[in-house]
């Protein structure tokens, strides 16, 4: 039942997403791996999931858009805030060669280490955020930044991470709503495109929400 729910999902996906790497990528990691087993029913639902400690595993549309919208290449490095359970990590290893991502809370952090670890993702980087800190500055510039958390505006500490040509994709707006925003940074300036509206958990650290 589950091969036969991500055969659908992938299917309405791939026509609304033209970019054939994501999707394939998509394809090859097991969601349900990356859920808590007793809703693995749900894994290709195109619905955000809980995964405890208050958090969340992104709809699929929304992580195939923001993949998408950062037009990587197999060379970039690219950093992932926002760790969660592991899954958008994992489909960025299927993509790039050099992934990065920090989580705030421990318990993820350490579990999604593990997860990927097991599922042969063994060079994704995973590491706890130091507190309150946004991103993680020891290891850039980045060619690409993705943000799993909404930030009530643009992070300046994001912008300076990225290199010369980088992108950067995170939601911004209230703690319920956001618009989803790409982030094009040049040498002396940065554009900014809206990708459309997005939910998702609160960004909490210095120049986002304040939180435990």
């Amino acid at each position: 039942m589950l091969e036969n729910s991500k055969l659908n999902l992938m299917s309405r996906l791939s026509s609304e997403i033209s970019d054939v790497r994501v999707i394939r990528a998509m394809e090859r990691v097991s969601r349900e791996y990356f859920v808590p087993q007793h809703i693995r029913m749900k894994s290709y639902d195109d619905i955000p999931l809980p995964i405890g400690e208050g958090q969340t595993i992104s709809q699929p549309y929304i992580v195939a858009l923001m993949l998408k919208s950062l037009n990587l290449k197999s060379t970039d490095k690219v950093l992932e805030v926002g760790t969660g359970s592991g899954y958008q990590a994992a489909v960025l290893a299927e993509l790039v060669s050099d992934v990065i991502t920090v989580e705030r809370i421990d318990t993820l952090a350490e579990s999604a280490r593990l997860r990927l670890s097991n599922l042969g993702y063994t060079d994704v980087k995973v590491f706890n955020s130091e507190k309150n800190k946004i991103g993680w500055e020891k290891d850039a510039p980045y060619d690409g930044i993705i943000v799993a958390a909404g930030a009530p505006k643009l992070h300046p500490e994001l912008i300076s991470q990225l290199a010369i040509g980088g992108r950067l994709v995170m939601p911004v707006g209230s703690m319920e709503t956001q618009e989803l925003m790409k982030i094009s940074k040049s040498k002396n300036s940065y554009s900014v495109k809206n990708l459309g509206y997005c939910s998702f958990v609160p960004l909490v650290g210095d120049g986002a929400w304040p939180g435990n």
